[in-house]
């Protein structure tokens, strides 16, 4: 029920009509109800560091957002109800999954469990939306395409590239840690079809995430394989300091052609982007416009927030493009323009900044630098990688509201709990 509700999540087109949740949100409840059954059989379950962080944040999330929502009563400040209503809604349930999934005892191999039943069920879930998109099968009355842009059964491309980007790290993680050569090659299988569905779904930020996912990965080994604790170098730490040693070598073997790998890069960048990078200083201005606005709004509600929801009103340009359009794909969801600030700044940091001001960023930057120091210091590279991904993606959505992001914060905060109880018993401790 879990991993089913972080992969339909992002279906915003299975969702009744004038309903905020769908079968994602159901099956989220669901596995809610069956983990607190299991808590509550088992009661007084011990308060382990991944849960005493997790614990940590969302009370000082909740702080950030009361005096958020306090201080938009007394300024005045008005607001979407509905979007509030969401956002009320949404925190508490994403809390309660993220705490319950890492109580012990056993959350280490649970969270793994999970984890595999990601991947390939969404596999399944994306063989099955592009079967729909090819016309092979109806499985559901959707609308797959956003013009040219691939989306599924989300709303927009963006939701889709950011499952699809969760699911490829993950498997990467997956194909590292494998036992087996056969669950190796099983994780590596599972990490083509979201590569692929990414890259149709034409998201600038899905392809900036999966080049740069390689050279953190290829780094992050590099580090564990040369800080090996074998007194005897391995074949992998002499592999590793071959590399080293010939960076410098490739480095100056290539300055002669910097002016041509520099062209090839930009047209090979112009080629990854959509519309061949047509709108990319049109999109880079209009992010740069509301990024501005988000951060003046936190600024003047004295960097106490506004409360949950979206603040800011919806750019001038934008509607002037939406009422332009008028053979907009089916299922597209934009919010009323009824006089209240419902635009985000699709931004994580500036969105928390205006929902809970100083306080939401720096708990929610404390808990993401738990996880990845927890993950580094274990010489995870894929965990660490996966984070970084999402990292990313957190500059252009908002992805605190959803659950894989807080399933990948779960799995980090326990795995890197567990190697470093592993390590404290090796050495002694």
């Amino acid at each position: 029920m879990f991993a089913l509700g972080m992969l339909l999540s992002p279906a915003s087109q299975l969702r009744l009509p004038g309903l905020p949740i769908g079968p994602g949100e159901l099956c989220l409840l669901v596995s809610l109800l069956l983990m607190l059954g299991r808590e509550v059989a088992r009661l007084d379950p011990p308060l382990t560091p991944a849960l005493s962080r997790l614990l940590i944040f969302w009370a000082l999330f909740t702080i950030a957002l009361s005096i958020g929502t306090a201080t938009a009563f007394v300024i005045q400040d008005s607001h979407d109800s509905d979007w509030f209503l969401h956002d009320i809604l949404a925190y508490p349930l994403l809390a309660a999954i993220s705490c319950l999934s890492v109580v012990e005892p056993g959350a280490g191999p649970r969270l793994r469990r999970v984890a595999w039943l990601l991947v390939v069920l969404g596999t399944g879930s994306l063989t099955l939306q592009l079967a729909e998109a090819r016309g092979l099968v109806d499985v559901v009355s959707s609308d797959p395409w956003f013009w040219d842009r691939f989306r599924g059964w989300s709303a927009n491309p963006a939701q889709l590239a950011l499952l699809c980007a969760a699911l490829g790290l993950l498997s990467l993680h997956l194909a590292e840690t494998a036992d087996r050569p056969g669950k190796r090659f099983a994780a590596i299988v599972c990490a083509i079809l979201p590569i692929y569905v990414g890259r149709l779904s034409k998201t600038d930020t899905f392809m900036f995430v999966l080049v740069a996912a390689g050279p953190v990965f290829v780094a992050l080994k590099l580090r564990a394989w040369l800080q090996s604790p074998d007194r005897h170098i391995t074949f992998r730490a002499a592999s590793a300091w071959m590399v080293i040693l010939a960076l410098p070598l490739i480095f100056a073997s290539a300055a002669p052609l910097g002016s041509s790998i520099a062209a090839q890069t930009e047209a090979l960048a112009k080629l990854m982007s959509k519309d061949n990078g047509k709108t990319t200083g049109q999109e880079a201005e209009l992010r740069f416009e509301i990024w501005r606005e988000a951060l003046g709004r936190g600024v003047e509600s004295g960097m106490l927030g506004l409360g949950p929801g979206p603040h800011l009103q919806t750019p001038p340009s934008l509607l002037l493009t939406r009422m332009a359009t008028l053979n907009r794909p089916k299922g597209v969801l934009h919010p009323d323009a009824n006089g209240a600030p419902n635009f985000e700044a699709h931004n994580t940091t500036l969105d928390l900044f205006l929902q809970g001001g100083l306080l939401a960023v720096l708990s929610f930057v404390w808990l993401v630098a738990m996880a990845v120091s927890g993950t580094y210091e274990a010489r995870l590279a894929g965990l660490t990688t996966l984070l970084c991904g999402l990292l990313l993606f957190s500059m252009f959505v908002l992805i605190a509201r959803h659950p894989i992001f807080w399933f990948a914060i779960a799995l980090c905060l326990v795995a890197g709990a567990e190697s470093g109880k592993t390590a404290a018993i090796r050495n002694g401790g």
